[in-house]
């Protein structure tokens, strides 16, 4: 098989603790497939903001454009919080998203059966649950102009932050999580605002259109996001693929992620447009941040940026086999009563970030047979 370029970028905090557990995984794919990755390793973030000068340089921006997908761990810190927004760690994830027109950002919410009391919901409302969100990544509120901060009097100043959406970014999107929708339940659930925003309005109608035109098989309802969110912690199964704008699906992949009972057990996909060639740009993080407070300490989970890993060999590698065996792995450790500190309860032993990468390895031995 031809060699698979990946870039992979830590970041800051638990970022390299969870990544060398992936790192891991793909050495023993190398070893036990016949598999070949070749693998770049660059700074990103706070920690490239230090030694380089800006959270993601240009030549680690081109090494992004150059790959077939981008590994991509957490940035960010309380360390870096007065430095100039351009340059803050986050503004690499933005410049990403941007230059590689990550324009879909797949979030899955699934909670595994072993899991399903670390929920803070009952049991019965999440057990069993397998939600995907599709969430607009390169415009919104987070990219539309006019922006910023101006003075209207001594005592008096004005932000302002510009939500803009045009029909192709809607309708590209929104293919997306149609086409999605067919591979599983067969149901899109379109979030917006459509009741106060013009922006909402508009994504209503290139939906609604778009549904008619290309996909009445498709089961398609409109909601509210407020209501969408509150849906989420009353009835979570009722849904199950979930299309939203930028700034709405920050807020819902937030919540949807907590049904799973931590942060540190979702990954993500953020996939370009197919290119004639047939392949496309992708990032894959986890949910989770930089968790600061307990970096260098091998206290994080790293199932979240393996499952990423997943996901990447599903996206972007087709391997499809390969993206289940993993999976599946996980799944077994945890069904062991293996947990890292988040996941845990008082029957479960606790152990630390290398010792859970070391158990996915053993399961993966035991159920490849090598």
């Amino acid at each position: 098989m031809s060699n698979k370029k990946i870039l992979i970028l830590p970041g800051d905090g638990i970022g390299n603790e969870v990544m060398s557990e992936v790192l891991k995984i793909i050495n023993w794919m190398e070893k036990t497939k016949s598999i070949s990755f070749d693998i770049s390793e660059r700074l990103v973030g706070g920690t490239a903001y230090d030694k380089e000068g800006d959270s993601i340089s240009d030549e680690t921006m081109q090494v992004a454009l150059d790959v077939d997908a981008v590994l991509f761990g957490a940035v960010g810190g309380s360390r870096w919080d007065n430095v100039e927004r351009e340059k803050r760690p986050e503004a690499a994830l933005l410049r990403l998203r941007k230059d590689l027109d990550l324009f879909a950002n797949l979030r899955p919410a699934v909670v595994l059966d072993a899991l399903a009391e670390a929920s803070s919901l009952k049991t019965h409302l999440v057990k069993g649950l397998d939600i995907l969100i599709v969430r607009e990544l390169t415009s919104g509120v987070y990219f539309g102009q006019p922006r910023g901060i101006s003075k209207i009097s001594e005592t008096e100043s004005k932000a302002i932050d510009t939500q803009v959406y045009s029909t192709s970014e809607i309708k590209r999107v929104s293919k997306v999580a149609f086409d999605l929708a067919k591979l599983r339940s067969n149901k899109v659930s379109s979030a917006e605002k459509s009741n106060v925003m013009e922006t909402g309005l508009l994504w209503r109608n290139v939906v609604t259109d778009l549904h008619e035109k290309e996909y009445t098989s498709v089961d398609l309802e409109h909601i509210l996001a407020d209501n969408c969110a509150m849906q989420l912690v009353r009835n979570p199964k009722q849904f199950d693929v979930i299309l939203t704008d930028n700034l709405f699906g920050d807020l819902l992949s937030d919540t949807a992620a907590m049904l799973t009972g931590s942060l540190g057990m979702l990954p993500s996909a953020s996939l370009g447009p197919v290119k004639e060639n047939g392949t496309r740009a992708a990032m894959y993080e986890p949910v989770h941040g930089s968790a600061p407070d307990i970096a260098g300490q091998s206290k994080a989970n790293p199932l979240a940026m393996i499952l990423s890993f997943a996901m990447m060999l599903k996206y972007s590698f087709n391997m499809q086999e390969d993206s289940q065996l993993v999976e599946k792995a996980v799944q077994n450790v945890l069904l062991k009563g293996l947990r890292t500190a988040d996941i845990a309860d008082s029957a479960n032993k606790i152990i630390s970030t290398k010792e859970m990468g070391d158990a996915v390895i053993e399961e993966l031995k035991i159920l490849s047979g090598n």
